[in-house]
């Protein structure tokens, strides 16, 4: 019973790694050398490969064994309070990573709460782009050689290939939403 469900798993992931490189089992036999009949077969999980076998098919659907044979995590949708990485420099101001494993996607968003009459650290030019949400309070935004104002529900988007930096003039704390792509911390 143990080695049909092996049978099956190997052949689903075989199937699925066929499919994703949009081969046939035909392509997929000839590649190989082995019969588009033992391809059906192994992808229906009636037949049990060699190990040579195996390996030569996952070498040719482009992968390795190790990321062949490795169980998918379970993909992370939720992020709560207590996974946040948050940074608060000198003048009190606080970033907040919202999403700890953003580094490995396109985009960073971050909660940020600028305090009164303080500003960020001026952004050098760079790659990507940036887009922020005014949750409270008030915000300059200065991009090159120009100030934005930004009241609470606004929002600005900008490629940060000038210089940027977001100051707070207000007597209260302005807090934001602010996603960058691509991430760089």
């Amino acid at each position: 019973m143990e080695q049909e469900y092996v049978n099956e798993h190997i052949g689903k992931k075989i199937k699925d790694l066929r499919n994703r490189n949009g081969l046939t089992q035909q392509e997929l036999a000839d590649r190989t050398e082995l019969t588009k009949g033992f391809i059906s077969q192994l992808e229906r999980g009636q037949v049990s490969p060699s190990i040579v076998t195996l390996l030569d098919l996952i070498e040719c659907l482009g992968t390795t064994a190790s990321d062949f044979f490795k169980e998918a995590e379970e993909e992370r949708i939720v992020f709560s309070e207590e996974g946040f990485f948050e940074k608060v420099d000198d003048a009190g101001n606080s970033i907040q990573w919202i999403v700890p494993t953003a580094q490995r996607y396109q985009m960073e968003p971050l909660l940020v709460v600028v305090g009164p009459h303080e500003s960020l650290e001026e952004d050098k030019p760079h790659d990507g782009e940036e887009f922020g949400y005014l949750i409270s309070g008030r915000l300059k935004l200065h991009l090159g050689d120009k100030v934005y104002p930004v009241k609470a529900g606004e929002s600005f988007y900008y490629p940060a290939k000038r210089r940027h930096r977001i100051e707070n003039p207000g007597g209260r704390p302005a807090k934001f939403i602010w996603v960058s792509t691509p991430p760089t911390f």
